[in-house]
């Protein structure tokens, strides 16, 4: 089942996992969790498998072996990214000031890499679609680890994307042969878009998760009044690693910052 749904209402303190990477029948091989810790709370955990831990909300310090970290993020849609992403073995140590949300994303990887933490100051917003079919395409994009700037042993690709009330992502519609997940949240409980899977489309809402398999494209689009955020996750396969997707050739004219389109008269 490609989407999702269970936790449109939230998720509980702890961790809860969406999917398992080490599941036979997880056809992504990606894991996805969301954990929450009450303030004062503490976690630690000693990596099993390749992770990453993406912060969606809240202010705590954390310890990634032996270096200490403060982390503080109170909007997806305003504000830049911090996560760790680190190897099997690296034992990490978090400590809640506030109620802290993370979600983390990890597969099946027994090589080593040296781990990296990404820092909101060294993040930006890539105004991906700018300018194409009067921006109708036009969304924040937040690379935050790929192969440019992670080790070559790692086996997951790691972003955000920020999509304006009424407008497309992931568009022109374009695919790729690799797995991947789209985690999604809106800047009101109420919101909701729209997500393509081929020829198959599906309602959106808060805390839903989309499988995308099978080379299948995946444009999006959030309903007028809502922002939409996902988080986007990837897995390389083991010849084939992720790099430029393939764009559905009918549809690329749009990008052409001079293409023309029926526009209403005035």
């Amino acid at each position: 089942m490609p989407l999702l749904d269970t936790y449109r209402a939230g998720f509980d303190l702890g961790l809860t996992h969406i999917t398992r990477f080490d599941d036979p029948a997880e056809v992504t091989t990606i894991g996805v969790a969301v954990l929450k810790l009450a303030p004062t709370q503490t976690y630690v955990l000693t990596l099993e498998n390749e992770m990453a831990l993406l912060v969606m909300q809240g202010r705590l310090t954390a310890d990634v072996d032996g270096t200490a970290y403060v982390f503080e993020r109170h909007s997806l849609f305003d504000e830049q990214p911090s996560c760790i992403h680190a190897a099997k073995g690296v034992r990490v140590e978090l400590r809640a000031e506030t109620e802290v949300e993370f979600t983390l994303y990890q597969c099946e990887n027994e090589k080593t890499f040296p781990t990296e933490v990404y820092l909101p100051d060294g993040g930006k917003d890539e105004h991906r679609g700018k300018g194409q079919v009067g921006d109708t395409c036009l969304r924040f994009v937040r690379t935050i680890f790929d192969d440019n700037n992670s080790h070559p042993n790692a086996e997951l690709v790691l972003g955000e994307v920020i999509t304006m009330p009424g407008k497309w992502s992931s568009y022109p519609p374009h695919s790729h042969p690799q797995p991947e997940i789209y985690h999604y949240r809106f800047t009101d409980p109420r919101g909701w878009g729209h997500a393509e899977l081929g020829e198959d489309v599906m309602k959106v809402r808060p805390n839903d998760t989309v499988r995308i398999v099978d080379n299948k494209t995946h444009a999006q689009v959030a309903a007028p009044g809502y922002g939409m955020y996902y988080a986007w996750i990837i897995r390389h396969l083991p010849d084939d690693r992720y790099s430029i997707p393939k764009f559905e050739e009918q549809h690329q004219w749009i990008m052409d910052p001079d293409a023309t389109y029926w526009q209403p008269k005035e």
